[in-house]
């Protein structure tokens, strides 16, 4: 017995961690500069490593062993311009990526393999190959502060949100990247020369447009308007507003739908509640008080919960997607925002 207690003292004084589970639940502190490792299961921290200064957004390859922050600073001149990056399975912070140019980058997503994100001043979005770390494709938006962005896992659409231009940005590809040309030596381009071409269209929403979501069947796109308080559905075919809802959503953060697309969820900074509205009805049907202001949402993929990051309180609500009621709390470190969910392959 002796022994066995020896041995566990001598765990906890070499602060060994507990193992990463096979899903977690992701949450950034920026105000303790940390990316917590949440059990979903137990509610509790597993592990915390160090991101940089002021992150906002997280994203997690699909396979779940890494993660990568957005180091934002904001979109003026003093943005800063990095993307941590952190090993996910041996709980560490690896070198960050360094994006040169492209300061104050805020959105991220994953697909086809490349890191996606935003650079707010310099109203231009790009991807980061993981394998170099190296910035491999960039594109101006010419839209003041380019803020969020999602990109098919086809690669064929990409959407972004302009905060202070009141749109959003519905990217579509209209020539793939072309074959490698004829050998230089025959006085053709080099390999790679050729990318893809792509077609903006702008579509006017609201002022103060942050958080959106695409619906999960790729329909439809709904937009939060921070300063109108209100919700633009836009018919992504059609690339136009379908219908705009008086949510009363002030401050609006970010927003973001059920896995199955029957509610969709909006936060709010400048609010106590969340805001949860029917997709079908296109109404407000609750809201949720959780707090003085909330930011960031992550979707448990199953369907069940809805983990809502309450900025000005310090904690992550939990939130029941069937009795759409606060059922526990998380202490994920100071003043909590992006999350995500990782699930280990």
């Amino acid at each position: 017995m002796r022994k066995i207690f020896g041995l566990w003292a001598l765990f906890i004084a070499t602060g060994v961690v507990a193992q990463t589970p096979k899903e977690s639940l992701l949450v950034l502190s920026k105000h303790d500069h940390t990316l917590a490792i949440v059990d979903p299961n137990t509610l509790k921290v597993v592990a915390k490593m160090p991101v940089g200064e002021d992150p906002h957004e997280v994203i997690t390859t699909a396979d779940g062993k890494f993660a990568y922050v957005s180091n934002y600073g904001g979109g003026g001149a003093g943005a800063l311009r990095t993307l941590a990056v952190i090993d996910l399975v041996n709980q560490k912070a690896l070198p960050s990526i360094d994006l040169g140019a492209l300061r104050g980058p805020h959105g991220l997503d994953l697909a086809g393999g490349k890191v996606w994100f935003t650079a707010e001043a310099a109203k231009a979005f790009g991807s980061v190959d993981p394998a170099s770390g190296k910035v491999d494709f960039i594109l101006g938006s010419g839209q003041n502060r380019t803020h969020m962005i999602f990109v098919t896992q086809d690669l064929s659409r990409i959407f972004t949100s302009n905060i202070q231009s009141g749109t959003v940005s519905i990217w579509e590809k209209v020539r793939p990247s072309l074959p490698s040309g004829p050998p230089p030596s025959a006085g053709g381009p080099a390999p790679g020369q050729f990318p893809a071409e792509w077609s903006q269209f702008l579509v006017t929403v609201g002022a103060g447009s942050e958080g959106f979501d695409v619906s999960p069947d790729g329909k439809e796109l709904w937009a939060a308007n921070a300063q109108s308080g209100t919700i633009s559905v836009v018919n992504i075919a059609e690339k136009s507003v379908a219908r705009t809802i008086n949510a009363n959503v002030r401050g609006a953060n970010r927003l973001k739908f059920t896995p199955d697309g029957r509610l969709a969820f909006v936060s709010s900074l400048n609010g106590a509640d969340v805001a949860v509205l029917d997709v079908g009805l296109k109404e407000v049907v609750k809201r949720i008080p959780v707090g003085h202001g909330a930011a960031g949402i992550q979707m448990e993929p199953n369907g069940a919960r809805a983990f809502v990051a309450c900025t000005p309180d310090n904690y992550v609500a939990v939130i029941d997607l069937k009795t759409l009621a606060v059922t526990g709390k998380i202490d994920a470190g100071g003043n909590p925002d992006g999350m995500a969910w990782a699930v280990q392959k």
